[in-house]
């Protein structure tokens, strides 16, 4: 899906408030619901990784996911805001702006318009095991640092898988993360230590609807 008909003004809208030269942590995700997990690996990463802020991209469908139950984005972007609760993680509706569900179109945007930025790209170790099957996964890699958060016990499997597998040689050592946003990419680094383990799956009921707002 082509992004050429970025309007700046709706665009700059969507963008979160920087300054030059910040590290900027990217999370993306459906966020239906957003949960203390998302908050957790962010703070997480701002720490290890040595971020400036982390931006929570609310996507408006995953394409590898069933969105029958996806809530109004308007409702999931102010449950992440109210979930946040950090001043240094920021919501953008951003995918929606850009008319875009792929990761490599907003990637691709942000380095266009935004290039000077220092961008990490965040994702849990399940997706990292589930990345050979997303758009264009390889150009991704190649086009800026990826830190994956280990989730016990997707760990062995994540690892083992084909884009683990095929990046290993640009794994960064954990001790090393702080330098990861500085890197040339394809570069990657696996986190360990997170102890919370909370899913989006888990806080929904069986008609889509959230726990605890029936």
């Amino acid at each position: 899906m082509s992004n050429n008909f970025v309007v700046p003004r709706f665009f700059a809208q969507a963008v979160p408030p920087y300054t030059e030269g910040m590290r900027i942590g990217l999370l993306g995700g459906s966020f239906n619901p957003p949960h203390q997990a998302h908050r957790a690996i962010s703070q997480f990463a701002l720490k290890r990784l040595q971020l400036d802020r982390v931006w929570w991209l609310v996507t408006p469908g995953n394409p590898l996911k069933e969105n029958g139950n996806l809530h109004e984005l308007g409702e999931r972007m102010q449950a992440a805001r109210d979930v946040a609760n950090d001043a240094r993680i920021e919501v953008s509706c951003l995918e929606s702006v850009i008319r875009t569900r792929y990761t490599i179109d907003t990637i691709n945007t942000l380095r266009r318009r935004l290039s000077g930025l220092r961008f990490v790209w965040i994702m849990g170790a399940d997706n990292l095991a589930q990345f050979h099957r997303w758009q264009h996964w390889r150009r991704i890699a190649d086009q800026v640092p990826i830190a994956v958060i280990d989730r016990p016990p997707q760990s062995f499997r994540a690892l083992a898988s084909p884009a683990a597998q095929a990046l290993a040689r640009y794994r960064l050592p954990e001790n090393k993360a702080t330098l990861l946003a500085d890197q040339p990419p394809p570069a990657w680094v696996f986190l360990t230590g997170m102890k919370l383990n909370l899913s989006s799956t888990g806080l929904r009921n069986p008609d889509g609807s959230w726990k605890g707002t029936k």
